[in-house]
This record gives structure tokens, sequence and C-alpha cells, in this order.
């Protein structure tokens, strides 16, 4: 990867420096992603003109006021307004050792709680990783302490029994045995992260921890993991919440594929069956099919991908459009990220078009944004983002409502 790509990355985050973890609207921060997202496609380019539109979103972060030490972090987990102490905690742990090392300590000691914020905490992490292995500077360091601080203030563990008697299995074959709660006894909570406390009470996910064989080689299964959560996608993404959903399945596994070349085999295989519960949780709680169809080769090139996801502008399309090229250059077997699509289906979207730039702002104060198209003959549009809503005050505002926390969480 050219370091010339990375060359205006520092100032991006030094421009960021000092936001929180939440945007205005209570959604994910994904600033920091997106510019070295954007750097790893080769269009940093892009970087300056994204970050201009999207910094009236982010809000500044409360300064750090409860120090966090050695022998009290587990205390500190999970907690939101505890993101700055955590910030700062790891500036510390990173003076102290090299970054290798408090990445192999931190996401081990993390990784039972991958599905973090929708999993935003370990993307971020993969984000940072990459960067500094380009190179290491300041504030690329300080970038992986603030994404592990993600990680550590949204923390989530979802149940687990790994004391069962249970035949692993190849994760196509697990995926058939993973018990989804019924569309009819699922809770609207609003969020993804609220909506897997659903889990809590359906004792028949605990086990799926242990459905999957984390034996033999660890990139082999994590083009086998990202292969099927791919599937998954295809064959469930059907309206705003469930797309939003089920590309974190992908994304977050792609974004592993950057930490595990640099943690232990121990941390790596672990975070590999914590990041196939979390795949498998985000399925239970919103599917409606199993995977998707057989996949055939189309005709998009990566040039065209790109350009589509830069125009469209949104996060979620530019992050998805990366992860799908990187497993893509990574392993040939996860190619059908980005140059397959699934075969006609009336009632599933084609990955070739889930990049549109062609939208037009509806004909309200609220512009929305196509994010991904359905096929054929269903030509019902996907929208992703703003959209109004009324504030406490009764005033009339565009977005996704504080107290939903918006689906991206």
């Amino acid at each position: 990867m050219s370091t010339s790509f990375y060359a205006s990355f520092d100032q991006t985050l030094e421009v960021l420096a000092g936001c929180g973890i939440e945007l205005k609207n209570g959604n994910s921060n994904h600033a920091p992603m997106v510019a070295e997202a954007l750097c790893a496609m080769g269009r940093p380019d892009a970087v300056g003109a994204w970050i201009a539109r999207y910094k009236e979103k982010l809000q500044p972060c409360p300064p750090a006021a409860d120090p966090i030490h050695g022998d009290t972090w587990r205390s500190a987990l999970g907690k939101r307004n505890r993101f700055a102490d955590w910030a700062k905690f790891f500036g510390e742990q990173l003076n102290q050792a090299r970054w290798t090392e408090v990445l192999d300590r931190w996401t081990a000691r993390l990784s039972p709680g991958f599905s973090a914020a929708a999993t935003h905490g370990v993307i971020r992490v993969g984000h940072a990783v990459r960067s500094l292995t380009v190179a290491e500077t300041t504030w690329r360091m300080r970038e992986l302490g603030d994404a592990l601080a993600s990680w550590a203030a949204t923390y989530q563990e979802l149940p687990s029994n790994d004391h069962m008697n249970i035949r692993p299995m190849r994760p196509k074959e697990a995926i058939t045995k993973v018990p989804v709660i019924e569309p009819g006894h699922r809770r609207s909570l609003g969020n993804i992260t609220a909506s897997l406390t659903m889990l809590d009470d359906f004792p028949a996910f605990a086990p799926v921890i242990e459905f999957i064989d984390v034996r033999g080689d660890t990139e082999q299964l994590l083009a086998e993991l990202t292969e099927v959560f791919a599937r998954v996608y295809l064959a469930n993404a059907h309206d705003v919440l469930t797309t939003i959903v089920f590309i974190h399945g992908v994304t977050s596994h792609a974004a592993l594929g950057n930490i595990i070349l640099h943690v232990s085999e121990t941390t790596a295989r672990s975070m590999l069956r914590y990041a196939w519960q979390a795949g498998c949780a985000l399925y239970a709680c919103f599917s409606t099919r199993a995977l998707g169809q057989e996949l055939e080769p189309c005709k998009e090139d990566i040039g065209t991908l790109i350009d589509r996801a830069i125009a469209n502008g949104d996060e979620h399309v530019i992050k998805f459009t990366e992860a799908c090229l990187r497993r893509d250059e990574v392993c040939t077997r996860t190619r059908l990220l980005c140059s397959y699509r699934p075969r006609p289906r009336h009632d599933a979207p084609q990955l070739t078009q889930i990049f549109r730039p062609d939208w037009k702002p509806a004909n309200n104060a609220a512009a929305q944004r196509p994010f991904t198209q359905r096929t054929r003959q269903a030509p019902k549009t996907i929208l992703l983002g703003r959209r109004p809503f009324r504030d406490v005050a009764g005033r009339a505002q565009s977005g996704i409502p504080p107290t939903q926390r918006g689906p991206l969480q």
C-alpha cells in the first residue's frame, strides 16, 4: 500500500482530535474510519471534502475526569461516558509498550465484547491498525488508543455457554444450525445494540459460540466467515435497518483481517470465535432467510465501485466498498464481495447496485439518500440517513431521533 495515499491522514486525525464517539443524533462517529478507508482505496483526494461535510454532525468529547487504572479497568467497561478516561488510559499504555503488544493484550481482553456498538469498536481498531502498518506516527498511535477506548467504552457481551459437547463445524454448515428468534417474538427496540439484548431471554443462542471449528489456518477461516456473512447480507438486506445490520456482519470480519496479522495465534483464534458469535447474533435477531443463493461473476470494475461510493457519500457505503475490496485483494475466495453478484432474484439486493450515486433529494426538507436498490421488478429504494422527526420541544428536525440512538448502534 502506497504511503503517499496516507500523506494527509495525520492532518485529518488532527482535525478530528477531541471529537466524541457519538454524533449529535446518537449514532457512532465514523469519521476516522471513513478517512482511513478512502486512503486505503487510493482516494485521499476525497477525504477533505467528506470530512468538511461530516463535521457538522460531530460533537466534542467531554474531558477525562476519572482515571482508569490497571486493577480497576473492568469496572469501566461498557460505560460510554468513560470514553475520555479510556482514551487517556490507552494513550498511557501505548507510551509504555509497543503498539502490537498493547493490541494483543487488549483485543484478547475485549474480544468477548466483539459486538460492542454494533461492532463499531473492533471496526475502528481494524482501520487504526492498518494505518499504523503504513507508518507509525503520533497521530495514528493516538487513533489506535481512541479506537480501543471506543471498544472498551461500548463493551457488550453476548450470552455464551462454552461447556456444551458440540461437534465443531465449518462456518457454512454451522450457520444453518444457528437458532433464530421468530419475527413475531422480536421486540422493536430501536437500534442494533438494544435489540441484541433479546438474546438474554433466548437460551438457544448461548451454545452458538461453540459451533465453529477454529483450528487450522486462521486466514482461511476468516475468509469462510466473511463469505458466510456476505451471503447472509444478500439474503436478508431488505430495508433500512437490515441493510445496516448485515453490512456490519461483513465489515467487522474485514476489520478483523487487519488485526489478526499483528496478534498472537491464541488471541486471533479467540477473536474469530467472538466474531462468529457477533455475526450470528445479528442473524438471530434480524434475519428472515438463510444464506443467499449461488453467485456468479459480474463485470463491475474496482474504479467504478469506488467512484460510486464516493459520489454517494454515505459512511457505510464507503466503508462497505473498501471492506469488500480489501477481502477480495487478500483472498480470492471472497472475490464474491465486490466482483460477484447473486443470481437474479426479485427479493434480494445486488451488490453491484448498492453503491448507486444517481439519487436525487426527496421532495421534503430532509433530503433522503438512496443506499441500495432492490433488483428487477422491486423498485423500492432502501433509504439510509436523515429523516424528519420532532425533538422533545416539538421542533421539526431531521436525522435519527436521539431516543432511538439510530439503527447504527
